[in-house]
């Protein structure tokens, strides 16, 4: 998703590339998808997300797209960390192209997992079951 204040954030903060904004928003709509289908909760399309809940959303998103890879891909991005994508969700915030609560902090982002860890350990592949009916 292409918004032309992301070019001044990219200006004000060169941090990240466009592709990781872009992930960020496709991880917002990725959680809150989410979500709704876990039915644990009564999830409407303005319902806020937590820092947290977002972050779940990015690993679930990062491991279905780029699968082993992702932390590769992440590295490419300069995302090293969970905090990397709090600044990324603030930069977005400030240019008012995403919203918080008066609740909502950086904080919230710092260390919630290792990327690392979270990335490769938890890694697993599911075929369909029409595939392994084909083997």
């Amino acid at each position: 998703m292409y918004h032309p204040k992301i070019d001044e954030v990219l200006r004000r903060d060169p941090r990240y590339p466009i592709e990781a904004y872009e992930f960020v928003y496709s991880a917002l709509a990725h959680t809150q998808e989410l979500l709704r289908q876990s039915g644990k909760t009564d999830f409407r399309e303005d319902t806020h997300l937590t820092g947290q809940q977002l972050l779940m959303g990015i690993r679930d998103l990062a491991l279905r797209e780029f699968g082993l890879m992702a932390r590769t891909v992440f590295r490419l991005w300069n995302i090293n960390r969970t905090d990397d994508f709090g600044e990324i969700v603030y930069n977005l915030i400030e240019a008012e192209l995403m919203s918080k609560n008066d609740s909502d902090s950086k904080d919230d982002f710092h260390a919630v997992y290792d990327l690392d860890e979270a990335l490769r350990r938890n890694f697993r592949i599911e075929l369909p079951c029409e595939a392994m009916d084909d083997a």
